[in-house]
């Protein structure tokens, strides 16, 4: 079984760049306080890690 993390959007796109608002629809967020359940893979995480004022990690699982 994979490792999977829940993602959460926790900031608005708004008055944001456009490569931030393609990560967040890359990560499947587009509205707030949505989660998506994602594999943890090293691209995801640097997805997360390149808007970290807009999504958290909320749980690990695997």
């Amino acid at each position: 079984m994979a490792k999977t993390i829940v993602v959460k959007q926790i900031g608005s796109p708004i008055r944001r760049p456009e490569i931030q608002r393609q990560t967040l629809i890359g990560l499947g967020l587009n509205k707030m306080h949505k989660t998506r359940e994602l594999e943890d893979t090293p691209s995801v995480r640097g997805m997360i890690a390149k808007i970290p004022h807009l999504v958290e990690i909320i749980e690990e699982r695997g």
